[in-house]
Parts: structure tokens; C-alpha cells; sequence
């Protein structure tokens, strides 16, 4: 039987295609708005984070109105690092929208979200968007979209998916390339035509697989999923149980009911098969669950989230300046942060650390790490954290690391310096294909190569080169890459940065800090371009001599210090440094403060005698 009346949907797309805009005008004419309600852009990027950095993190569910279907629709990262996201929601829709831009055309993440699709038999309409560009190329994006599904293996029905040519950000889409169209009718007509109704038997008994979990300060757990067979109401007794762990057998109530209704959560007392449903109550459920009814307690396997490739350790604090400023300082608080969060996040994987007071945190990339960092650190959390580096195994009998394949799209004149950085990063490169005044490259490349890189790029190539990335396959280890071209410079004692010492220290390379700032011996303040670690004093203050005035240092001159984001931080550390993570501060600082320590372990290891 299918359920007629509804439509599960999701929206996946490499990032920056439009995959929020669409969804944001979906809503509106979908009537989830009223007519003079002012509705802000990216309406369901509702994540702090998310607004300031202007991407999707979190997937989200909605839904709106067509011709009296409900359309239930999940907005999903477009990110290679998110890509947990989309693979775990996949489960909840019976056809995904393949957004992809109507100049840049398939990107890597396009194929990831795309073969993640057809794995699941799901049905496929493409939008092509933004054909509203000046340079949009449709028709050479429509015939690269069906060499992509040809690569992929689809079959004869996902091969005749329907296109749909739109414009998110004025609202208007069409089924023809020659034709502009007024509104977003021609995309809810394909969805409601072409999209399958969600099918099950509403008279068997409860079958539903947990996608989502939330927490809400109210009603406590939320389980997010559909139902694929029978009904549910408040008050029914459920079991939860798990395909993986066959001891998992959890008798439970339904306490209260949630559907989407535009942007909302709305009470329900029964929801029947095919909707996507909230339940609160059910305290021990967590994500790849299944909520099935007493009278048949099958679990469902869940769809196998792709393991992560980047790790490093979090531990607990222990700078000169410990304590200061964070509310959660101890190993107690970083365990239960850390932990709730892998059960939220299944790409994310926590174990403990070589200490009681370190863990290893693993993810799908440097951005889905520094995101953890920066929400803990906004939650009043202090700690410190290791350099990335990748997750090595060994297949064959053979050290084997993550490639990545990486998408360059740089000015034609900057080629030579990429090709030359790419080959010091052990890049190997597959394609090369000009596009008017600009090339676009593809290489195989270690995902440790990739650490560091976004910045040097931006800096080759005058801020105008474009990179995108997304995990190919292990391959066997390629050998040393050289990542630092450049050194730290350290602070030599413990006091506040002045005038004078800090002038002498800029001779050395760039400063991080100003005047006023407090540092501890072994903190770093800047970077040495000559590529070795060198200590300075910026606490140096001008000897006091008869001849010496009050303003006499205001002549000194210094350089405006470079100020480093989170993610600066995290591509600026090197093998022997940690990052202090706090409310108020990001500092990067050596593992060994004490310098005359530091000087006599880099003689051990010059020596041989500890492993570097």
C-alpha cells in the first residue's frame, strides 16, 4: 500500500550549489509563510555556526504544502566533512533532489552524495540551479550529470530521471531549457508526478528505523525516522531494539508525537504510515535503532556510515594560564561532551586516550573537527587539542593511508606554482580542463597533503583559487611530506607583550600578538619564515638610562599582527605543538614549555635515541 497524501524528499548537492536556497523558497511557495511574514535567507540554516559561516552542518527536516500533498523535505550539508549527515537521512525518503550548479556542473561531493543515492534505489530528479548565472552552461552540465549516473552504474529508470532547470534565488524553475518559468510549480508538479508515494502496510504491526536523535529541553530525547509500516500513537508500548546488537531489547512508552509542519513541530495523537515522526519517551533509543510494536520485534539494518579519516587527541588543559577562562575544565566534563556528542553524530568517533585525561577524537575531515572545537568552546569548555593527522591502516599487509581527490579551479596563470605545491604534497594529477580564462584540475592527493593547504592556495593564487575535496579510497603509504615550510617563534618568559620587545621579535618573522597580551614561556607568538623554531622575548622592556624620555617609545613602529582563526590555528600546529582551545582564547603553544627541556629532547631525537 502507499500513502498518497505524502512525499519524503531529500535535497543533496555539492556545497555552494543551492541546495538551502531551494528549500528556503520550496517553503514559501509551498505556503509555509504568511504573506507578509519577513522570512530571512537560508531560513533553515538556524545553527549559529551556520549563519556566521553561511553553510548547512546539521540536516534538518520541514515540510510544505502542494495541491493537498504534504511534502516532507531534509536540507543536508553539502560538505564532504558532513557527509554523515546525508548518509544517515538517506533512509528516511523515497527520491533525493540532485542540485548542481548550472556553470560548475558535478562536483566531487555531487558524486559522493549521488552514489550514496543510487546504492538505495532511490529515485533521482536533477535541478539544474542557478541558471540565472551569466556563464551557466546547461546543456554541457545536463550530458556531464548523465555521464555521472553512466560512471555510477545506474540503471534504465534512475538514467531517465527528470531534469528540472531553476533559479532558487528568484524563485522560478522550468522543464525546459528554453523556457525561464514563473514559479517553482514545474518542480512541485515533477516531485508529486515522478516521486513515489512512500509504501508499507498500514495494517501490520509498528516497523520504524531511528535516522535523527535530538534533545529537547521539554520533552527530553527525540527519535526521528519513518514510519514504514503500520501507525503509531501516544501511549502505545514499543520496543527498541538494533540489527548490530542483538542483546538490545528495550520495552518503552510513546510519551508524545511530532510531525513537520513547515518549519514546526506539531502534536500529534496518531501518525499513520509513509510520514516522517518525532517520538519523545523513549530515553535509551539512539540512531540506527528500530522501534518496532511488542507483537513483532524485527530490527532493520542501518545504512553503514563511511568511517572517519582525520584524528587528534583532546586532553584536559595544563598551560600556565589553566582554568582561567573556561567553565568545563576537568577530564569528567570532556569525556561526557565528547561522547554525547559521537552518539549524535555518527561519523564521529571517540575512544580513550593514552591518559586519563586525553581521548581520541576521529572525523571526516579538519572542518568537522574545528566545528566540535568551536561549539565546545562557545559552550564555556577548556581544553587542549594535538595537530591533525590521518588514520593509517594496513591492507595486505601494507601501510595504507586516505586519498582524496581534490578540485582546483585556479587562474590559467597560476598553474605552474599549484602543479609545483600539488607535486610537493605527493598530488597526482588526472585531469586538467581550461574553462574560459581560469583551469580546472583534478588530482589523487594524501589527505595528510591536503593539511595547510587552503591557505597557501589563496595566497598563490591572489585569493581567487577555488578547492574542493572529498575521500577517495586508502592507497599505499606514498612517503614523507614535508608540511611546514616555516617555524614558531616562542615566547621566552612569562609576562605581558611590550613595544619594545615585541619590535625587536618582528625583525624575526610575524607576530600573532599585540601589546598588552599575557604569554608564558613556551607559548607561540608568531612564525619564523626561515622555517626553524626560534625563541624571542617580547616581555623585553628598554633598560632605563639618564638619557632616556617618556615617549621615546613611541617611535617604534610595530607591524599589525596576523590574527588567526580557529582553523589557521589548527593548519599553523606542527608534531610538538597543542592548540589551548578556551571561551575567550585560541593559543598555540609547545608541548615541552620549558625551552632548555625542549633543546635537550630535539637532542635525543637528533641522536636516535627516542623515536621522533
Amino acid at each position: 500500500m502507499t500513502n498518497e497524501k505524502i512525499r519524503n524528499v531529500a535535497i543533496i548537492a555539492h556545497v555552494d550549489h543551492g541546495k538551502t536556497s531551494l528549500v528556503n523558497e520550496m517553503l514559501k511557495q509551498g505556503n509555509v509563510f504568511r504573506d507578509n511574514q519577513q522570512v530571512e535567507d537560508r531560513v533553515m540554516d538556524s545553527n549559529a555556526l551556520e549563519k556566521e559561516r553561511g553553510i548547512t552542518i546539521f540536516s534538518k527536516n520541514a515540510s510544505c504544502l502542494y495541491d493537498g500533498t504534504k511534502i516532507n523535505v531534509i536540507d543536508t550539508p553539502g560538505h564532504a566533512d558532513f557527509g554523515g549527515e546525508v548518509e544517515r537521512v538517506l533512509k528516511m525518503v523515497d527520491v533525493v533532489l540532485l542540485v548542481v550548479d548550472a556553470f560548475e556542473g558535478p562536483m566531487p561531493q555531487t558524486r559522493f552524495v549521488l552514489e550514496k543515492a543510487l546504492a538505495l534505489n532511490l529515485k533521482v530528479v536533477v535541478v539544474v540551479n542557478k541558471m540565472d548565472r551569466q556563464d551557466a552552461r546547461p546543456k554541457e552540465v545536463v550530458d556531464e550529470v548523465l555521464e555521472l549516473f553512466m560512471d555510477l552504474n545506474a540503471n534504465d529508470d534512475q538514467l531517465d530521471s527528470p531534469f528540472v532547470f531553476a533559479s532558487a534565488r528568484s524563485g522560478k524553475a522550468s522543464l525546459s531549457l528554453d523556457e525561464e518559468g514563473e514559479n517553482f510549480e514545474p518542480l512541485f508538479k515533477t516531485i508529486i508526478n515522478h516521486v513515489p508515494a512512500p509504501s508499507g502496510d498500514d495494517k501490520a504491526p509498528l516497523s520504524m528505523l531511528v535516522s535523527s536523535a535530538e534533545h529537547n529541553d521539554y520533552v527530553g530525547k527525540l527519535a526521528i525516522g519513518k514510519v514504514e509500516n503500520g501507525s503509531i500513537k501516544v501511549g502505545d508500548q514499543v520496543v527498541v531494539c538494533n540489527f548490530y546488537d542483538k542483546t538490545k531489547n528495550i520495552k518503552s512508552k510513546v510519551v508524545s508525537l511530532f510531525t513537520y509542519q513547515g518549519l514546526k513541530r506539531i502534536p500529534k495523537n496518531e501518525v499513520q504510515m509513509g510520514d516522517i515522526v518525532c517520538i519523545a519517551g523513549l530515553d535509551n533509543v539512539m540512531i540506527g535503532d528500530t522501534i518496532c510494536s511488542p507483537q513483532e520485534v524485527v530490527a532493520k539494518e542501518f545504512v553503514q556510515i563511511a568511517e572517519p579519516s582525520v584524528e587528534m587527541t583532546f586532553m584536559v588543559n595544563d598551560s600556565p594560564f589553566a582554568g582561567k577562562e573556561g567553565k568545563f575544565v576537568t577530564s569528567r566534563h570532556l569525556r561526557e561532551r565528547l561522547y554525547k556528542e559521537a552518539i549524535k553524530d555518527l561519523s564521529l568517533k571517540v575512544s580513550d586516550g593514552a591518559t586519563a585525561e586525553s581521548f581520541l577524537v576521529a572525523g571526516r575531515g579538519e572542518m568537522h573537527l574545528s566545528i566540535l572545537i568551536e561549539n565546545m568552546r562557545r559552550d564555556g569548555y577548556e581544553f587542549q587539542v594535538s595537530m591533525p593527522r590521518v588514520r593509517f591502516k594496513t591492507i595486505n599487509g601494507k601501510k595504507c593511508e586516505p586519498i582524496d581527490i581534490l578540485t582546483l579551479d585556479v587562474p590559467a596563470d597560476c598553474v605552474g606554482t599549484v602543479m609545483n605545491k600539488m607535486g610537493v604534497r605527493k598530488g597526482e594529477l588526472i585531469h586538467m580542463t581550461p574553462k574560459q580564462s581560469r583551469m580546472k584540475m583534478e588530482f589523487y592527493v594524501p589527505e595528510r597533503g591536503l593539511f595547510g593547504f587552503k591557505s597557501e592556495l589563496l595566497t598563490d593564487t591572489k585569493g581567487e583559487g577555488i578547492m574542493n575535496s572529498v575521500f577517495y579510497e586508502y592507497q599505499p603509504y606514498k612517503g614523507e611530506i614535508d608540511r611546514r615550510e616555516y617555524g614558531s617563534l616562542i615566547a621566552f618568559e612569562t609576562g605581558e607583550a611590550v613595544v619594545y620587545g615585541l619590535f625587536n621579535a618582528q625583525e624575526r618573522g610575524e607576530l600573532f600578538i599585540g601589546a598588552g597580551v599575557q604569554v608564558y614561556a613556551g607559548m607561540v607568538v608568531g612564525r619564523n619564515p626561515k622555517g626553524e623554531d626560534l625563541v624571542v622575548n617580547v616581555c623585553k622592556k628598554k633598560h632605563l638610562s639618564n638619557c632616556r624620555s617618556s615617549g621615546s617609545d613611541d617611535a617604534l613602529r610595530l607591524e599589525t599582527p596576523i590574527l588567526m582563526s580557529l582553523e589557521d590555528c589548527l593548519e599553523f600546529l606542527a608534531d610538538d605543538e597543542y592548540l589551548e582551545v578556551t571561551p575567550k582564547s585560541v593559543r598555540i603553544r609547545k608541548k615541552i614549555l620549558d625551552h632548555n627541556l625542549r633543546l635537550r629532547e630535539r637532542g635525543k631525537i637528533l641522536k636516535g635515541e627516542v623515536n621522533g
